[in-house]
């Protein structure tokens, strides 16, 4: 960071906490949601999400070849295979915008294509299958299907336009990815696959949410999580002592710590805000709920574009979404603008645009929170259209 950025990040804090009134009773309660989040954010999302996916997108650096990522997501990779994958990796990763932040930096570092790199960016929190089956049950048929299919479309026109709008500048960093030469692992596959996949059995069981309706077979599999995750923590553990020699496990280690350096400040920082500004689901804190409540009544245009872009700045934790609009509907919502929400919502986050930034650059993360705010709109207005 230069000396005239470093500059105007202290005075933008000073200027802000100068003219601070500290005593109002909203920016009281925005500083008490400010720590609460975090409190919550640390107890539930970092050692059983975020540390995981470090170490998955750690993985990705060291274990997984260059040329696999570039065969099947790179620019030149078939394109019907690459958005394909990407589009419907929520099925697997149930995560929600920041955690899929270290993996989107693995595949994208390794030399995955700008458009399919930004259609799995979208889908990890997007396409999220438990998220999708509890929408349907709680919000109705007709919003979760809707939420489903608008997920996985707007994957891939999101992947298609970046790598459109981004085109030269995807060429001349696939060129630099051209020049490394093949390299050499006389690993069989199934090995990287069975270890790969340990890891993300611990990620997604150890998350796995308890089921808001009756259900026999996602209760029984939330009865047992945490067995399926001790499976997946003991593959991990033992195949990377089996199969990997020290100096290896040592880059790991390495490229997961670096992956945390770059992601966890921005993300922390970003919490913070979005607690200050927005507080959490049935807290107030600076900007009251019941302002964006009859913002988003109907089906007018700004309802669904002010619902985009308050569902794009809001942090929504894994399946907490669904709730949200269940108390936002009751309120008065539109059954566009509600849509609208659940497609920007769980793709974006504040914390998650700084993150994104850091890893795209703000040409990028601008184009890219552009048309999930857009598609999300637009889609609003169509189905408010049709549901109405």
């Amino acid at each position: 960071m230069s000396d005239r950025k470093k500059f105007f990040w202290i005075a933008g804090f000073f200027l802000v906490f100068y003219f601070l009134p500290a005593g109002n009773e909203r920016v009281v309660a925005g500083l008490a949601e400010s720590v609460a989040m975090m409190s919550d954010y640390a107890r539930e999302h970092v050692l059983l999400c975020l540390i995981p996916a470090f170490f998955i997108a750690g993985a990705i650096s060291v274990f997984i070849s260059q040329q696999s990522v570039m065969k099947y997501l790179g620019a030149k990779a078939d394109k019907w295979i690459a958005y394909s994958v990407a589009s419907v990796s929520g099925t697997v990763l149930a995560v929600c915008s920041c955690t899929v932040l270290p993996l989107f930096a693995g595949i994208y570092k390794r030399g995955a294509g700008l458009g399919p790199a930004a259609a799995f960016l979208y889908s990890g929190p997007a396409v999220n299958v438990l998220a999708i089956v509890l929408t349907a049950r709680v919000l109705g048929f007709e919003l979760g299907m809707a939420r489903a299919i608008g997920a996985i479309i707007f994957s891939v026109i999101i992947g298609f336009m970046m790598s459109v709008i981004f085109g030269k500048e995807e060429e001349a960093r696939q060129e630099e990815f051209a020049h490394f030469q093949e390299e050499e692992n006389c690993r069989p596959l199934w090995k990287t696959v069975v270890y790969m996949a340990g890891m993300i059995v611990f990620l997604v069981f150890a998350n796995w949410a308890a089921p808001k309706a009756p259900n026999y077979f996602w209760e029984t599999i939330y009865s047992m999580k945490w067995i399926l995750a001790g499976i997946g923590l003991a593959v991990t553990i033992f195949t990377s002592f089996a199969w990997f020699n020290k100096e290896e496990r040592g880059e790991w280690f390495s490229s997961t710590w670096g992956y945390t350096l770059q992601v966890v400040p921005l993300l922390f920082g970003g919490v913070l805000v979005a607690g200050f500004l927005l507080g959490r689901p049935g807290h107030e804190a600076l900007i009251p709920g019941r302002y964006v409540a009859m913002l988003v009544g109907g089906n007018s245009p700004w309802a669904n574009l002010f619902a985009s872009i308050s569902g794009a700045f809001m942090y929504f934790a894994t399946l907490t979404e669904v709730p949200i609009l269940q108390g936002l509907i009751g309120a008065g919502m539109g059954k566009g603008p509600a849509l609208a929400l659940l497609l920007a919502g769980p793709a974006l986050s504040l914390p998650s645009m700084l993150v994104i930034n850091s890893i795209l650059g703000p040409k990028k993360t601008v184009a890219y929170i552009m048309l999930v705010v857009t598609l999300s709109t637009i889609a609003g207005m169509i189905f408010g259209m049709i549901a109405s």
